[in-house]
């Protein structure tokens, strides 16, 4: 499967700002069948701390939403099960943060049922946009390589001249 662009984003700040040694994307469990089919988005570990962050990407512009509201939390709650099960069976050596990145959330309804699953950190609206301004001062500040290409887009953008 190709990785979507708000999936490098958020690679790239696990990568830059969250001390990630190792990011990867669109990870299947081991083992293929049913289980095989349901991916992970985006995993980050930072060896040092010992932390794995299993995220959720849902780059959906327009907003966040799976038919109705309460289908679109039923998917969320799923995914998080999900990065849960994952984490438990394949980082039990890692402290596990589960994540949803999503840029436009419909402040309401959604916006307070997802901050009520306990255990999920949600990086929305704002939060998200605050996310990108770090690492727009981030590109701004380097010029080296860091091999993901939302960032080095960032780089060239925070780097033209006239």
């Amino acid at each position: 499967m190709l990785t979507d662009i708000g999936e490098y984003i958020v690679g790239a700040y696990l990568q830059l700002k969250l001390d990630c040694d190792v990011v990867d994307y669109n990870v299947r469990p081991p083992g293929g069948g049913l289980q095989g089919l349901e991916e992970l988005d985006v995993i980050g570990l930072n060896l040092k701390t010992r932390t794995a962050y299993l995220c959720e990407v849902t780059t959906h512009i327009r907003g966040l939403q799976y038919g109705d509201h309460s289908t679109t939390i039923a998917r969320i709650r799923k995914k998080f099960q999900r990065q849960q099960q994952y984490g438990a069976k394949y980082l039990s050596d890692f402290s596990c943060q589960h994540m949803l990145w999503s840029p436009v959330v419909p402040t309401g309804f959604l916006t307070q049922a997802f901050s009520e699953i306990d255990g999920l950190q949600c990086v929305i609206n704002g939060d998200y946009k605050r996310r990108i301004g770090e690492l727009q001062a981030l590109a701004a500040e380097t010029t080296h390589d860091a091999r993901n290409p939302v960032f080095r887009l960032l780089q060239i953008l925070e780097h033209l001249r006239d």
